[in-house]
């Protein structure tokens, strides 16, 4: 009996969604592949390959979440068997032996219901952003929290929270786990290489929209949590806060003390010093990852994009209350293009 299935998302991937489909065509395990308003021919090379298509109806806005969904149903209707499922997006190529892996380790676990690998980019080397997205997926090994889109679940526990929540634009993967975790079962991070993703950031433009993105999604989950100091990245959210907003009223109100005070020496010396938080804050950050990736250039752009992206988090998170003033659904900010 058939006890895993394969469920792709994609939009407008390419060539890049071939490699995804023919990553995993082969391994014998049924594959729906989720259409969200590809133009490129997406849906036909899908069908091409012999896969199962599911295309989504336009008149309900795309998310992730929903296409994760609607892909595990369809994935039912083609395999009503199958018991775990492994989600992928279709700009990744699936490692070979990684679906045997996953699967083993769920099998022989019944409390772990989520399991993941290492994600690496196919292409660190073409651009900083590349490189710092293939540090981003380097996650600690063992139980953990939170998993990415790439990841292979229980389906039992999956149906019995309800699925990720189609209405999360970006950041429903953490959402899902905190409702998993929520009922006693565990997301393990395997020390296994899982799949190959391509981000494809080559311009500062994309990367900053994407921490736009971040910000925004981030502050959408916590808004919707019951408890927001402990809700998937509430520490993100007031960090940027913290990075941007508090850190210029820290700074202006030791400059305007050391004025008040006739410019005295040390009010001069906390606000020169506060000034340069930001700054001392990159170092630090720099070379805590510095041994891991032993690369002092891509360490000092980690720590330095690492705080100039707080910047586009803020941003974010204050086109989100915009929209939530408004009334207006959370909304997906994109970062990628169409890949011919």
């Amino acid at each position: 009996m058939i006890r895993l299935g394969v469920v792709i998302i994609g939009r407008n991937e390419g060539e890049r969604l071939r490699g995804c489909l023919e990553s995993v065509v082969d391994s014998g395990r049924p594959v729906v592949y989720v259409d969200s308003g590809s133009t490129d021919g997406s849906v036909a090379l899908a069908r091409a390959l012999g896969v199962e298509v599911v295309v989504l109806d336009l008149a309900t806005p795309f998310t992730a979440a929903r296409a994760r969904n609607a892909g595990v149903e369809g994935l039912l209707q083609l395999a009503p068997h199958v018991h775990f499922v492994q989600f992928v997006d279709g700009d990744c190529l699936v490692v070979d032996g990684w679906l045997d892996r996953g699967l083993q380790e769920l099998e022989a676990r019944p409390d772990v219901v989520v399991v993941c690998g290492r994600l690496r980019e196919r292409f660190p080397e073409r651009s900083i952003y590349n490189r710092l997205a293939d540090l981003e997926w380097d996650t600690p090994i063992g139980e953990s929290d939170a998993c990415g889109g790439i990841a292979m679940m229980r389906l039992v526990a999956f149906r019995a929270v309800g699925g990720f929540d189609p209405s999360i634009p970006t950041g429903e993967e953490p959402e899902l786990c905190l409702r998993l975790r929520g009922q006693g079962w565990k997301v393990v991070r395997l020390e296994a290489d899982m799949a190959r993703h391509d981000i494809a950031m080559t311009r500062f433009g994309q990367w900053w929209m994407r921490q736009c993105r971040s910000g925004y999604g981030s502050l959408d989950v916590v808004t919707r949590s019951h408890d927001r100091k402990t809700a998937p990245f509430a520490r993100q959210v007031y960090s940027a806060r913290l990075w941007t907003v508090g850190w210029i009223l820290v700074t202006a109100a030791a400059g305007g003390l050391a004025g008040s005070i006739g410019g005295s020496m040390a009010g001069i010396w906390a606000a020169g010093l506060l000034s340069l938080a930001p700054a001392l804050q990159s170092i630090r950050i720099a070379a805590r990852v510095r041994p891991r990736i032993k690369d002092n250039r891509v360490a000092i752009s980690y720590g330095m994009l690492t705080m100039i992206g707080k910047w586009g988090e803020l941003i974010g998170q204050i086109r989100y209350l915009c929209d939530l003033t408004r009334g207006h659904h959370a909304r997906l900010i994109e970062y990628k293009h169409a890949t011919p």
